[in-house]
């Protein structure tokens, strides 16, 4: 009954959905040891979502810098970046237009060394550090599939940030395939039913 009480007395859907966030956010508990404060924020708002995967990333970048000498201090820069990139939907954009040439340069040098390791699609398998690097890739899209989720929602997204989420997803897959070429990993073609 409370609830048609409530969708009466809403003027429109926009005011409707901005009455029940602020009657549901009332209704929440707050943790004391809250691990983040926006883990509370509305569900329709993605920007804890977009921090959330981007600490995500960030971490699992660390654990591939701890599996690969050859690329550790690369990595370390990479996982910077993406930290920096965290809290820009809230904020501001910092990554500057040097670092985003500076990792397209990466995953250009990585398309290079990979050269012919890959036609088409690959199975994601190999050493576990190209494994890893393969997660990330994956992880990396879905940060991209959220910015455009965020644009869909009439937010504001730079264009700089666009264009750096979808080169860590390139960089991550080249990495894993010239990590595949390094430890003597073939590559297994996949050949979709599909494509």
């Amino acid at each position: 009954m409370r609830g048609a009480i409530l969708l009466c007395l809403a003027v429109d859907e926009a005011d409707f959905l901005t009455f029940r966030n602020q009657v549901n956010t009332l209704k929440l508990y707050h943790s004391p040891y809250e691990a983040y404060p926006f883990l509370s924020d509305a569900s329709d708002d993605l920007r804890c979502d977009f921090e959330l995967l981007t600490d995500e990333l960030t971490s699992m970048t660390g654990l591939l810098a701890a599996q690969t000498e050859d690329f550790r201090s690369e990595l370390l820069k990479v996982a910077e970046l993406i930290y920096h990139a965290n809290p820009t939907l809230r904020t501001r954009m910092t990554i500057t237009p040097d670092e985003i040439d500076w990792l397209h340069a990466r995953l250009t040098a990585l398309q290079t060394e990979a050269a012919g390791r890959c036609r088409r699609f690959v199975l994601p398998q190999g050493c576990q550090a190209a494994c890893t690097a393969h997660l990330l890739r994956v992880k990396a899209k879905c940060l991209v599939r959220l910015l455009y989720r965020f644009i869909q929602a009439e937010h504001d997204v730079p264009d700089a940030l666009m264009d750096f989420c979808n080169l860590l997803s390139g960089y991550f897959f080249h990495l894993a395939l010239v990590l595949n070429l390094r430890a003597g990993v073939q590559e297994i073609d996949y050949v979709s039913r599909n494509y």
